[in-house]
C-alpha cells in the first residue's frame, strides 16, 4: 500500500479539499483507497458523512495497533473509497506517542498491519509540525503541500523543506501545488513564478479559489463527484499528476 499524505504546516490552505478529492479521483480510477482522517475536527470524515471514530483507547495505548484501525473502517457512499475517521482524541496523539517505542515508526507500522486491503491510503494531515507529523513523513510516499502563493504560506513551505533538511528525511518526497490562486492578482502570478524557479517540483495544475470548493460542506461530497466547473477540472487534472509522478502500484 502507497501511502501519500496531504500536509501543510499552516491551516486553512486547501489540504482537506485535497484529501477528499484525491481519494475520490482514485477510487474510480480502480485503485483500493483508504482515506484516514488523521485531524482531531474531522473535516474529511464530515465532508463524505461519515461520523467520528469511536472507542479511541487514547490512554490505553502502548503501541498504535491496526486492531482498533480495522473496527473503525467505515465504507464511503462511493466505490472503492473506505475511510478511517478522526476522533477527538486525536489530540492527544502526540503525547501518547513520545512515550511509545519506535516512536517515529509507529504510523508506518499501524498501517502495515492493513495494508494488503488497498493500495493505497491518502492521509489528510493535521497542520504543525509535531512527532505525529514525523511519523507521517517517514511513512509517506509523497507528501503532498498546498501551497497559497502569498510570502506567509511560502515561508511555511520553506520552513517544511528546511525541516526535511535538517531532520534527514527525504526531500523528493515533497511535491507541493499551488492551492487557492487567484490569478488577477499581480502578487499571486509573481509568487508563484519565484517559487516555480526555485523549487521545480511544483505541479502544473493549480487549485483555483472558488466558492465551489468551499460549497463541499453544504453538498457533503467530493467536488468532482458532482461537478464540472473550473475547481473540479483542476482538481481531476492533479490528481492525474500525482498518480502519473508517483507509481501506485
Amino acid at each position: 500500500m502507497k501511502i501519500l499524505s496531504c500536509y501543510s504546516i499552516k491551516g486553512g490552505v486547501g489540504k482537506t479539499a485535497l484529501a477528499v478529492n484525491l481519494a475520490y479521483q482514485l477510487g474510480t480510477r480502480g485503485f483500493r483507497t483508504l482515506l484516514v482522517d488523521l485531524d482531531p475536527q474531522g473535516a474529511a470524515g464530515f465532508y463524505l458523512r461519515v461520523a467520528p471514530a469511536r472507542d479511541f483507547p487514547i490512554e490505553e495505548l502502548k503501541s498504535l495497533t491496526g486492531t482498533w484501525v480495522r473496527a473503525n473502517l467505515r465504507e464511503s457512499d462511493f466505490p472503492g473509497l473506505h475511510i478511517l475517521p478522526s476522533s477527538l482524541a486525536y489530540r492527544h496523539l502526540d503525547n501518547r506517542l513520545s512515550g511509545m517505542k519506535k516512536s517515529r515508526k509507529q504510523l508506518q507500522w499501524m498501517l502495515e498491519e492493513i495494508e494488503d486491503g488497498y493500495d493505497v491510503a491518502v492521509l489528510d494531515c493535521p497542520p504543525n509540525i509535531t512527532l505525529l507529523s514525523e511519523n507521517i513523513f517517514r511513512a509517506s510516499r509523497a507528501v503532498l503541500v498546498p501551497v497559497i502563493p502569498t510570502p506567509l504560506s511560502s515561508r511555511t513551505f520553506d520552513q517544511l523543506c528546511g525541516f526535511f533538511g535538517d531532520e534527514d528525511l527525504d526531500t523528493t518526497k515533497i511535491q507541493p501545488f499551488f492551492s487557492m490562486v487567484q490569478s488577477r492578482k499581480g502578487l499571486h502570478r509573481s509568487e508563484m513564478e519565484s517559487l516555480r524557479s526555485s523549487h521545480p517540483s511544483f505541479y502544473r495544475a493549480c487549485i483555483p479559489f472558488s466558492v465551489d470548493v468551499e460549497a463541499m460542506g453544504a453538498r457533503r461530497a467530493p467536488l468532482t463527484s458532482y461537478s464540472r466547473g473550473t475547481a473540479a477540472r483542476a482538481f481531476v487534472e492533479l490528481s492525474t499528476e500525482i498518480i502519473d509522478r508517483n507509481p501506485l502500484r
